[in-house]
């Protein structure tokens, strides 16, 4: 009997090599090759005759070999092998390119199907390099059926990958056990579990895909809701949370502060002041574009978790953006008495730091995912803060949170989704929108301009080093690749620095440079002392220098919108006009849609939107949750409908959990677990 927890290596015909192949696809087990799902469909339903095919198209036919078959040799060394044949409406041929050996195959008389692009040209019928089977081997039915297309890697065929999905499939011993509740599935008009995998992979018809295809993305929505709506009654429920007072003092340090919170700052901070007064948990998303002032809400916040005698704790993505916050906040916080300490893998005496963490000699500890690690011990933790929570997930949100006693908890994402997504995407959390910048922050120029104007570009960074500035270029690689045609870091700060800005200073950062080596070129850069830095991503998140206004992305077409937009938003940040250009050789329609949205708007929403329509949630999402099941085929902007519903179902199914059938709750719990593992494992339906 095939289960879905076997591995795959126990399916006959899958040795230690392949395998090592299916890893590298992510597939392991019987279950995670039976959920691979196919990322495109061939349907070789259309059959025409040759006197009815156009050119072209994709189609299949039944032809017999009435000739020879000619052997051509071209110009540039390809061997083609061109096959005559006919049907009961005219005459044509298949090409095959470099495959003499199938000579042997099409003999004079015999018939086959044929499958391919169709090429009339000069009133000749050629179907182009064909996927054919012999009609004594294989009837029509099969040969026409709708095929999937998976992703693949090199080692794995289409063939091998369908042919084993096949075989399991076809194993009268493999049934799912179905986990959705019945009465769901009958309201809603869903298919059961096994018709939709089957269909999924070989679907019977377009309408058998199309219910195959509504009921696993139905399905993966509906887990992600009920764990998100877990993991939420899971902090409502709790009572056991800490109740912060409100002392005059948090007014005066709003007050004295030498700027004016926006309207939709005063918002959110009273919303979090709010949720620290009770005794349930907080739960709390701050969502702000670049620029909206979420770190200063974060501040006050702690700073009231000081004022009531508790810790709190602030972890940031970079080391970077860490010793940024650091500075920042000891500026503020000091002068009030507040001890504010640091924690990332460059500080030095770390045990020091450590003891006075656990001593409670520190009120506000601010650091990177070294504050998850073991030996971090608080002595009073009442508030943890996430920063550019698209770069943690749940499972580390929640190793944060368990260092104190049921602390409140606040994450903050300059990530902006469109809010009706965001509200059942983040159901866990409570969510509060920053959409407004401060006053006095101007907008930032963009231009999308081609490489051949980059001397141009080079020419208007030099004027603006004359008036004082300082500029950035972000390249998408560290150092030049075989594979990737795009400008690398390393070889134009080599370039540079001989030719156009010799008289300027000029530095590099990129990932694979040490945290010691970062701060140190980042503190240079901060303090005035470099021109212009080129870079790769790794200045994505936080960087504030005030004096840059320049920013130039070279291959620009390489990076996600949501992700030129963070750049972006690493100038604009002083009183100084400032300008963004993303030089792209990308000619395609979306890439000239992606550089469009970007020159018109500055709005973080809006190119979140666009994003979503554009590349899909795989690298806007690719946040991936950490924790939360991965979506396989739903997609986030294509299904928002049935992401609707199926939230709505998610939600009944857990106020009339107990009307369910034993037989039913035992599969559904099973699936949780499955799914979520230990993100949920100290709550219960």
């Amino acid at each position: 009997m095939i289960s879905l927890d076997q591995s795959i290596s126990s399916i006959k015909g899958i040795g230690p090599k392949k395998s090592a192949l299916f890893a590298k696809l992510n597939i392991f087990s019987v279950g995670d090759l039976i959920h691979y799902y196919p990322n495109g469909y061939q349907n070789r339903r259309n059959i025409k005759t040759l006197n009815n095919l156009k050119h072209m198209e994709k189609a299949t036919i039944i032809g017999t070999v009435c000739g020879d078959i000619q052997e051509i040799n071209t110009r540039k060394k390809f061997k083609i092998l061109k096959v005559p044949i006919m049907d009961e409406t005219g005459r044509g041929y298949v090409t095959f390119f470099n495959s003499f050996y199938l000579k042997k195959i099409f003999q004079r008389n015999r018939s086959f199907y044929f499958y391919g692009n169709v090429n009339i040209v000069g009133g000749e019928v050629q179907i182009s390099h064909p996927e054919y089977s012999s009609t004594k081997d294989t009837i029509l039915e099969k040969f026409c059926r709708i095929r999937p297309i998976y992703g693949l890697t090199k080692g794995i065929t289409q063939k091998e990958i369908t042919n084993l999905i096949e075989q399991i499939l076809l194993d009268k011993s493999f049934e799912i056990q179905e986990y959705l509740p019945s009465g769901l599935l009958k309201i809603n008009s869903i298919c059961d579990i096994n018709y939709g995998i089957r269909n999924i992979h070989f679907p019977s018809s377009s309408r058998a895909l199309k219910v195959a295809k509504y009921r696993l993305v139905f399905e993966e929505f509906f887990f992600l809701q009920l764990g998100l709506r877990m993991l939420r009654k899971k902090y409502i429920v709790n009572n056991n949370g800490i109740r912060f007072k409100v002392f005059p003092e948090l007014n005066n340090l709003v007050n004295s502060l030498p700027f004016k919170l926006t309207n939709a700052q005063e918002t959110t901070l009273n919303e979090i002041i709010k949720d620290m007064q009770q005794s349930k948990e907080m739960n709390r998303l701050i969502q702000g574009d670049v620029g909206s002032g979420k770190t200063i809400i974060a501040l006050l916040s702690m700073y009231l978790a000081y004022l009531n005698g508790f810790q709190s704790t602030l972890m940031a993505p970079t080391e970077i953006l860490a010793e940024q916050h650091f500075i920042g906040f000891k500026k503020i916080l000091e002068p009030l008495g507040v001890n504010i300490g640091i924690l990332s893998r460059s500080v030095k005496k770390k045990k020091d730091v450590l003891r006075k963490i656990e001593d409670g000699e520190l009120d506000i500890i601010l650091g990177t995912h070294a504050l998850i690690q073991d030996k971090v011990v608080f002595n009073k933790l009442g508030l943890v803060v996430t920063d550019e929570q698209h770069r943690f997930g749940v499972r580390q949100r929640s190793f944060l949170k368990k260092k104190g006693m049921n602390p409140d908890v606040l994450v903050m994402s300059a990530t902006p989704i469109p809010r009706t997504l965001s509200l059942i995407l983040y159901g866990d959390l409570d969510i509060s929108i920053i959409d407004e910048l401060p006053p006095g922050r101007k907008h930032i120029n963009t231009y999308n301009i081609s490489k051949n104007k980059i001397s141009r570009l080079y020419d208007f960074i030099e004027e603006e080093f004359r008036k004082g500035r300082q500029a950035y270029i972000v390249c998408p690689l560290v150092e030049e690749s075989e594979k990737i045609n795009a400008e690398s870091a390393v070889d134009l700060y080599n370039d540079l620095k001989e030719t156009t800005f010799k008289s300027r200073n000029l530095a590099l950062i990129h990932g694979k440079m040490s945290a010691d080596e970062k701060d140190s070129i980042m503190k240079k850069f901060q303090a005035g002392e470099i021109d212009l830095l080129i870079s790769t991503t790794v200045i994505e998140v936080g960087i504030n220098v005030p004096n840059s206004t320049i920013m130039a992305v070279i291959n620009a077409e390489r990076f996600g919108l949501a992700q030129l937009h963070q750049l972006r938003g690493r100038v604009g940040r002083g009183e100084h006009q400032s300008f963004c250009f993303l030089v792209s050789e990308g000619k395609n329609k979306i890439t000239r849609e992606r550089m469009k949205t970007m020159e018109s708007t500055n709005n973080g929403f809006v190119i979140a939107e666009k994003d979503l329509e554009l590349r899909g949630p795989g690298d806007f999402f690719g946040t991936k949750q950490h924790g939360l099941p991965e979506l396989k085929i739903a997609d986030i902007f294509k299904h928002k409908e049935i992401l609707k519903k199926a939230q709505e179902e998610a939600y009944k199914t857990l106020e009339n959990y107990k009307l369910l059938s034993l037989d039913e709750k035992i599969p559904l719990k099973a699936k949780v677990k499955q799914l979520f593992g230990d993100v949920l494992k100290d709550f219960s339906i």
